[in-house]
């Protein structure tokens, strides 16, 4: 098939290489470079990077809402596109200009987890389980009729960088065999029940609480991290908490019980991997050879 791919950042990647291998790709749209590093020079995506590198062409315009930009995207004359993670809203003129539309791989089971966050919001709301959903687009936001679906439980330890890594290959899998399947692939709509959005993470959540249940900031933690990190106030020095997993033990919340494990509201949690301020995400073990912890933490002010 002829396909326009449309991601942006280290999620799409895979789903690019994929597609890459099997179809013909008449053109990549991601996100324009951003400026990143201390120098904030402009650096492409990840998409972008591979794009390139596969000699793809790739386009990165600011909006796709002018009649230039949806005239250029229908003179490519794909059958379909493969939107995964792109970051701009397609108005209808792109969503009808290939010949089988364009197909959205999102990144939870849905109707649950419509939006931007899927992956961080089911671990932090402590789903069972996850998966991913091939979706045909329209108009409304991720409320497209489902084509496939796989689903795959969250470990318990099991962090958003984790996740998203496994679902990245899973969406991969499941959009090549539903491009073998088109154009005669059933399309199931999406109930109305079990509706949920995955609003967008704030940095403001980021900030651990310990007066909360132990089995809620491991959540959080483990559903922050890598990105923007879950974080506690040590001395004065912000540590990022980037794995834990639930743990004995009972304390005053925030109060420091052994090593690395604190007690919250109700139970405990233990630290096994942390970032100091510019420093690199080590063991929680080797954290606490240069970190000498006060006898109680602070999360939010008291």
């Amino acid at each position: 098939m002829k396909i326009i791919f449309m991601g942006t950042p280290e999620f799409s990647v895979p789903v690019l290489e994929a597609l890459h291998q099997a179809h013909e790709i008449v053109a990549v749209y991601c996100q324009p470079p951003r400026p990143a590093g201390r120098g904030k020079a402009d650096r492409p995506s990840p998409v972008q990077a591979r794009a390139e590198a596969l000699g793809l062409t790739v386009r990165h315009p600011v909006s796709l809402r002018s009649e230039d930009a949806a005239k250029a995207f229908a003179d490519l004359q794909a059958d379909v596109a493969v939107v995964v993670a792109y970051g701009l809203i397609l108005p209808q003129a792109v969503l009808d200009a290939p010949r089988l539309g364009c197909l959205n791989i999102h990144a939870s089971l849905l109707p649950r987890w419509r939006g931007a966050a899927p992956i961080h919001r089911a671990i932090m709301a402590g789903d069972a389980e996850t998966g991913v959903c091939i979706m045909q687009m329209e108009a409304g936001l991720d409320t497209g009729p489902v084509l496939l679906r796989e689903a795959t439980a969250i470990g318990p330890e099991e962090t958003t960088a984790d996740l998203h890594d496994r679902l990245s290959e899973m969406g991969a899998r499941l959009i090549c065999q539903a491009l073998e399947g088109l154009p005669g692939l059933p399309a199931t709509a999406q109930g109305a029940e079990g509706v949920t959005y995955a609003a967008k993470i704030d940095k403001a959540e980021a900030r651990v609480d310990f007066r909360k249940p132990a089995v809620e900031v491991d959540r959080l933690i483990r559903g922050l991290s890598p990105f923007p990190g879950a974080w506690i106030d040590v001395n004065g020095e912000r540590v990022k908490l980037l794995r834990s997993r639930l743990a004995a033990g009972q304390g005053a919340p925030g109060e420091v019980l052994h090593g690395f494990t604190i007690a919250c509201g109700s139970g405990a949690v233990e630290i096994t991997e942390a970032q100091r301020e510019g420093k690199r995400p080590i063991p929680a073990t080797e954290v606490l050879r240069g970190l000498a912890l006060p006898d109680r933490l602070q999360g939010e002010d008291r």
